[in-house]
């Protein structure tokens, strides 16, 4: 009890709040636009960060996370631009319905739903959270390895259309991981006699180049697109009738997306679509879906938000990030010096608490902020990118070289950000790359320390439960869609 008092005292001084504020404000601006996203934002915030103090730092990451999953269906709704990933599925009913003049009634349904599956989540993550540590303490170094291992089986699934061009990705970005000395041998590996590279790759400038850069090159092909808009907005709130109505719709995607945010690597978009197609499937109305159905609405952004308080469940419980977002956010913990895991639960567990509140004052904040303001969000849309798009390069310049003062950063994230453009060109998405720069990390060193521990011997790894537990999961996370084909054909 002493550690939540402490938590949520140092969260509610007047500066933290008014960052929360701005960080709302900020994650709901950049999930309106499309193109712009939640990981992009937080990736050039992250070298700024520094300046701040952690608790601020950590609280206005974990709202803006918040805050840019629900900013996405504003536009979703309002042009059929879905403004975030996660939005996608918003888009499928909430345009057709703003089409016939329920723009209003829509976003309400948004906003309401969005707050009480982020609601949701962060209950079960306050008591989640500190018993899955519990747990994790009793982890040994190949217990963590088959864990990350596990973790980058479900990359397959993170985003993008092909499982295996994400599975490369992830591939990739562990190799990333690997550049610089090795931590028990000692030997230099890939570095080409760089002294720069001795250290490893900084990865605050892959991220930015990754996120920002690379969406840059992206956008900048579509320069001229023009987007249908829903002029005439006022948003109305669902009666409580309504509500109650859809409020089986509601828990049921709120426990679909806290668990899909659980898993590692999974997160908001595939918790958004699967909610919506799990409204869908017990809807009386399944003929509504596409044409303007609230269980649309309701269903996908209850899901979606769900997912951002149960994917902090691994992120700060375990050290494993549960979506690419969170991945940023475990790289802030670290940065701040912190030990993300088991230890940060039982030895700072106020960070915990101030997290929990953080994200809980972000949901009544951008409530607010969605129901006020949807219009003059949605017309942050017509600022031009010929215009937005070089303002993001320069906060990523001089992001890059603020991180560590240095050029070789900069050309980092240059690199970094065709790199992500080509990767995109061809269907291979960033976020695979980033979780696999993270969790390769992991794999490595848990794995040299078990290694250690048993003599080089792997096979003795096979005597632990928990190990055998996460390779099976593993194997059966990788070959699914084998065994579901033959499971149909029998």
């Amino acid at each position: 009890m002493d550690a939540v008092i402490q938590g949520f005292t140092l969260l509610i001084e007047p500066f933290n709040i008014f960052l929360i504020f701005v960080a709302v404000l900020i994650g709901v601006c950049v999930g309106a636009l499309p193109g712009l996203s939640s990981p992009m934002a937080i990736a050039l915030l992250l070298p700024f960060s520094l300046s701040l103090e952690p608790i601020p730092a950590i609280a206005m990451m974990s709202a803006l996370y918040c805050a840019g999953t629900f900013g996405g269906s504003i536009t979703a709704i309002l042009i059929n631009a879905p403004g975030a990933p996660p939005a996608v599925a918003t888009a499928f009913d909430g345009y057709p319905m703003a089409k016939r003049g329920e723009a209003g009634r829509a976003l309400g349904l948004a906003a309401v739903s969005s707050v009480t599956g982020g609601i949701f989540s962060l209950v079960i993550f306050l008591f989640l959270a500190p018993v899955l540590a519990k747990v994790a303490l009793k982890f040994r170094p190949q217990e963590y390895f088959a864990l990350a291992v596990f973790a980058l089986s479900m990359l397959a699934s993170i985003s993008g259309s092909s499982s295996i061009r994400n599975l490369i990705s992830g591939a990739f970005g562990v190799l990333i991981g690997t550049v610089g000395v090795h931590i028990t041998t000692g030997v230099e590996r890939f570095t080409f006699n760089t002294p720069e590279l001795v250290e490893g790759i900084n990865f605050i400038p892959v991220l930015i180049g990754l996120f920002a850069v690379g969406e840059l090159l992206n956008q900048s092909q579509g320069l001229d697109k023009v987007l249908e808009r829903i002029t005439a907005v006022v948003v109305k709130l669902p009666s409580v009738k309504e509500f109650v109505k859809m409020k089986g719709t509601i828990l049921r995607s709120s426990c679909l997306g806290t668990f899909i945010g659980i898993l590692p690597a999974e997160g908001a978009t595939v918790a958004a679509l699967m909610g919506y197609n799990e409204a869908k499937r017990f809807s009386k109305n399944k003929e509504d879906f596409g044409s303007g159905a609230p269980e649309g609405i309701v269903g996908p952004e209850a899901a979606n938000n769900a997912a951002t308080g149960g994917a902090m469940v691994p992120t700060l419980a375990l050290g494993i990030p549960g979506s690419a977002t969170t991945a940023l956010i475990l790289a802030a913990l670290i940065m701040h010096g912190f030990r993300p895991g088991p230890y940060l639960v039982r030895e700072t567990p106020h960070i915990v608490y101030a997290i929990f509140g953080a994200m809980i004052l972000a949901n009544f904040m951008f409530l607010i902020i969605g129901l006020t303001g949807a219009k003059l969000f949605s017309r942050i849309t017509l600022v031009p990118r010929q215009f937005l798009w070089p303002a993001v390069f320069v906060f990523s310049m001089v992001g890059s070289y603020a991180f560590a003062s240095s050029l070789f950063d900069v050309w980092t994230m240059l690199v970094a950000g065709v790199v992500g453009f080509i990767m995109k060109r061809h269907g291979f998405g960033p976020a695979p790359l980033v979780m696999g720069l993270i969790l390769g990390k992991l794999v490595e060193e848990n794995l040299s320390r078990a290694m250690i521990i048993y003599d080089n011997n792997w096979l003795r790894f096979f005597e632990s439960p928990i190990v055998d537990f996460f390779l099976l999961l593993t194997l059966l996370s990788l070959f699914w869609p084998l065994i579901s084909k033959i499971w149909k054909r029998t």
